[in-house]
């Protein structure tokens, strides 16, 4: 008995029991679409949180006020630290040749207000280099011009949800806008960019952080954004920063240095982690679909001991009645794997068109790893229903005993 006769008879026996076929093929697709659906979603999470974070910027260090050792907690949690971050502070990061940017950050709330119109609106002070850290982009005009970080400029930047709902229709640049009491000249509209890790920077607005400072009456330096020339040079500009701070700051090391690899290394991990985890725990009902696979064969067996008992009446040898039944096993698997895979590539265009904005991103790993475990049970649970076939004495089977 050849191959093409083991897949023929194969066939054959499972087409004549056409309901606890398709059972079985049903529980065996679901579980292997569920290993995949799970995985996916599992990797697009991972693919659209280092993107958001991708979106940061390139070698990218966050400079905080204050140590996380002083509270325990993570930043901006820290408690009261002795000396704020400064404008000056920033500007000295530029000592290090390790760093290439660096833009100071100065954070608050205020109304603003054109014609009629007003808004409160997040109000974000930095200098030129902000655009190239933060990787923005302009729909008109310019960013906020190079020059004295420490001059306080009438200039504003808008974000293009402020640009909407403000001017709604009327040309932005060159307007003037107030913001508080003080008034500022609109010089460019940033493009669309969206919320990144909770912070729609469509909805803020760019001025300089002299003017900032001015505004809410505040001198400490929410942020320093800096970036490294490459990636090589993360750790030593984090040294540089952490150094040069030190000796500004009378020898105490009172800020945090977050590098976005690190970040980004650390969320890869949970990430990553917790994908493996879903993924194994829907790998759990393919050992199910396994077992049933199984039981409904040695009750196959059974009901076929006639059959089997033939078969060894005209020759057939236990080695062949083995792999009779476990290319049954075999068979079953493979064809519900094929019809789970096509329905879990069938969910996931549905769930990426309903979620567009979610990078839904179908792993290989995963197929490969849902078709391969679903080949493996039922090649293991198969075995004992085979062996058991193989086993039956061919005149009590063919007496039906």
């Amino acid at each position: 008995m050849n191959v093409k006769d083991i897949l023929r008879f194969s066939l054959k026996s499972l087409a004549s029991a056409g309901l606890r076929t398709r059972l079985l093929l049903l529980a065996v697709a679901i579980s292997v679409s569920a290993v995949v659906m799970l995985t996916t979603v599992g990797e697009s999470a991972r693919s659209y949180v280092l993107g958001e974070f991708a979106q940061l910027g390139t070698h990218l260090l966050i400079v905080l006020p204050g140590r996380n050792e002083t509270t325990g907690g993570p930043p901006p949690m820290m408690g009261e630290t002795a000396r704020d971050l400064t404008l000056e502070d920033a500007l000295a990061l530029t000592r290090s040749y390790a760093v290439r940017r660096v833009a100071p950050l100065t954070v608050g709330n205020a109304p603003v207000s054109f014609g009629g119109r007003e808004r409160e609106i997040t109000i974000l002070g930095s200098t030129a280099e902000m655009f190239e850290v933060r990787h923005l982009a302009m729909s008109m005009g310019q960013f906020l011009p190079p020059g004295d970080p420490e001059r306080a400029e009438a200039l504003v930047v808008l974000g293009s949800k402020v640009e909407q709902e403000l001017f709604a229709g009327t040309r932005a640049l060159g307007q003037w806008v107030r913001i508080n009491d003080w008034r500022f000249r609109v010089i460019g509209v940033l493009a669309d960019k969206g919320e990144s890790l909770g912070a729609d920077i469509d909805d803020t607005v760019f001025i300089p952080v002299a003017s900032a400072q001015s505004l809410f009456d505040s001198f400490g330096l929410f942020r320093i954004l800096a970036q490294a020339r490459s990636r090589d040079d993360i750790q030593k500009a984090k040294e540089d920063i952490r150094e040069i701070l030190r000796a500004r700051h009378d020898g105490e090391e009172d800020v945090t240095v977050i590098t976005q690899d690190a970040v980004l290394a650390t969320f890869d991990r949970i990430l990553t982690a917790l994908t493996l985890a879903i993924a194994g725990i829907a790998a759990i009902s393919l050992a199910v679909a396994g077992v049933l696979i199984m039981n409904v064969m040695l009750v196959s067996v059974v009901q076929r001991t006639a059959e089997i008992g033939l078969l060894k009446a005209i020759g057939a040898s236990p080695r062949q009645i083995l792999k009779l039944f476990l290319a049954e096993a075999i068979m079953l698997s493979l064809i519900g794997a094929a019809i789970g895979l096509i329905l879990a590539f069938g969910l996931t265009w549905i769930f990426g068109w309903v979620f567009s904005a979610f990078p839904v991103t179908i792993p290989s790993w995963g197929i490969i790893a849902a078709a391969t475990t679903a080949l493996v049970a039922g090649l293991i649970f198969g075995i004992m229903p085979a062996r058991r076939a193989a086993k039956l004495d061919p005149v009590q089977a063919l007496s039906r005993r």
